[in-house]
């Protein structure tokens, strides 16, 4: 094996996410003049993470085009939502203290921030996870970058190369090994990928920002939550394999806490990648909501029928609880055409090149390329004429014919007539909550209105197979509010910090079990900058 190479910096960032990234950026801009180095197992084209294909919504609070579109929204009432959703235990201490730190920094510090890099959101304000049992978002709060979060990243990436003068960017270079002495981290050892060169990186100060779990399917099964049963046979990977844990598991080797990793937010309607970059690679979908969600039989799931935009954490663990892995969506075109997205820059070409008024335009005629280019790319969708060949080309796809045409008919032929009877007689949860959706404007727009699924004149007929798909870790590292790394008796570990969703973005479980969803960007952006606030102090 060739000798290992040495380096030394002051500052060591693990992870080139958005979280290392506005890391080492803000300690640069506020005039560090400390050498940095950012270390990442990807390549160079892979600079940015997961964030580079993001769809860029954030969870920000009061903000200006709240109070434009007549909403009214507080940092207590915030944190109200924050806390019904979260449902923390008795020893949740850093959590909460890092929830609060979030409603009441998140506008200042992640929204404002953005909109002086010259960055602007969508004016309309979407409303997700309103909530089921308990209370979700009270209001409207999911705020959308327009350009996504890939022209974000394309920003930060471009203005921290402008500081390379005291930056050194290290690609396929894979950490193994925490380094301890005297009491404090000194640095880690590791391998150059690509030279096949193992490595050794002394550093007065180092963070980990390497991500969560998901990437790792074995470890996310390991910590699958008990109340959640037993984890589904088949899950699709909706991050990179690098997000593996490693580091996670560095840190519990050097006494420090590694909390709530069995909260997980994955979302239940993934299908598989028609050009996958690594084995299993999902698409998260955002589930059209006049379809019909139904288990491997063709029977609709319930009793509680599944509609996306009120619990994510409930849509997973029923879909999870199913015999089978894979669950359907039937709908017809005029539903899917309508309703379809898909989360992340790719799929969403006018939001991310910033083209404003094609995507209005496309919103309001219902434009089907989208629709179009997944039926003609992806095998998970499958279109028919009439049911009959529907279920034959459904059963197709699997191990064999467990849907009944004539169930399936049932199921859809109940549940128009339901839709027929009309508003005044509407008695199925599934289409009272359709009402509610619509009641918002930025709902509306994007959802049918009381579309029967047999309509003749909406044909054809579409079925979506999904699977469960990983997303975020909500747990982590333990880290107290100056994002230092704790050790089970509640002191730091010297020399270390942990930032992003490595740390749970915040104290190792900020979110508690449910997320009220666009909190990860804007929860990498707030734990970055906090951490860089606190180790330039201490310059």
């Amino acid at each position: 094996m060739a000798a290992f190479k040495k380096y030394t910096t002051d500052i060591a960032v693990i992870g080139g996410g958005i979280a290392g990234i506005t890391l080492a950026l803000e300690l640069l801009e506020r005039g560090e003049k400390r050498h940095i180095i950012i270390l990442d197992a990807q390549d160079e084209q892979s600079f940015g993470g997961l964030a580079k294909g993001a769809f860029g919504g954030m969870m920000l609070v009061d903000t200006p085009l709240q109070r434009k579109s007549g909403i009214r929204d507080s940092c207590d009432l915030a944190l109200r939502d924050w806390h019904a959703f979260a449902e923390f235990g008795p020893g949740d201490h850093w959590p909460k203290i890092w929830a609060e730190y979030y409603v009441e920094n998140v506008t200042s510090q992640v929204h404002d921030w953005i909109r002086g890099l010259g960055l602007k959101f969508l004016p309309a304000v979407q409303w997700v996870e309103r909530g089921l049992f308990q209370p979700g978002n009270s209001v409207p709060r999911y705020h959308i970058l327009l350009g996504t979060a890939r022209y974000l990243m394309e920003i930060l990436i471009r203005r921290l190369k402008e500081k390379d003068g005291y930056l050194t960017l290290l690609f396929n270079h894979r950490v193994n090994n925490l380094n301890l002495a005297q009491g404090k981290i000194t640095g880690f050892d590791g391998h150059d990928i690509k030279s096949d060169r193992p490595f050794v990186l002394e550093a007065e100060t180092t963070i980990i920002a390497t991500g969560g779990i998901g990437g790792n399917l074995d470890k996310v099964i390991r910590h699958w939550p008990r109340h959640s049963g037993r984890p589904p046979d088949r899950m699709l990977n909706g991050c990179h394999p690098t997000a593996n844990g490693h580091l996670h598991d560095q840190v519990e080797k050097l006494g420090g806490q590694v909390t709530h990793l069995d909260k997980m937010w994955n979302y239940a309607a993934g299908i598989a990648h028609s050009q996958p970059e690594f084995d299993n690679h999902g698409l998260s979908l955002v589930p059209t909501r006049s379809s019909l969600w139904l288990d491997h039989l063709g029977r609709r799931i319930g009793p509680r029928p599944l509609i996306s935009g009120f619990d994510t954490y409930d849509l997973c663990r029923q879909v999870a609880a199913q015999e089978k892995p894979w669950s359907w969506h039937v709908m017809n075109w005029k539903i899917a055409r309508r309703e379809l997205a898909i989360s992340g820059a790719e799929h969403n070409p006018d939001l991310a090149e910033r083209k404003f008024f094609r995507l209005v335009a496309k919103l309001l005629l219902a434009d089907d390329g989208l629709l179009r280019r997944m039926v003609a790319t992806s095998r998970d969708f499958i279109v028919a004429d009439n049911l009959a060949d529907l279920t034959g080309k459904m059963n197709g796809l699997t191990d064999k014919d467990y849907i009944l045409a004539t169930v399936m008919e049932q199921q859809i032929t109940d549940y128009d007539a339901r839709l027929a009877r009309g508003p005044k007689l509407h008695n199925d949860d599934q289409i009272r909550r359709l009402a509610q959706l619509r009641a918002w404007g930025g709902d509306r727009i994007r959802t049918c209105k009381f579309q029967q699924i047999l309509d003749p004149k909406a044909g054809p007929l579409l079925a979506i197979r999904t699977h469960l798909i990983t997303r975020k870790t909500l747990g982590g590292i333990q880290t107290n509010l100056d994002c230092a790394v704790l050790k089970a008796d509640g002191s730091q570990i010297s020399g270390l910090y942990a930032i992003g969703e490595a740390a749970g973005f915040g104290g190792g479980g900020a979110s508690g079990k449910r997320s009220l969803e666009g909190t990860f960007l804007s929860g990498c952006i707030l734990t970055a900058r906090r951490a860089a606030e606190i180790i330039d102090n201490q310059a």
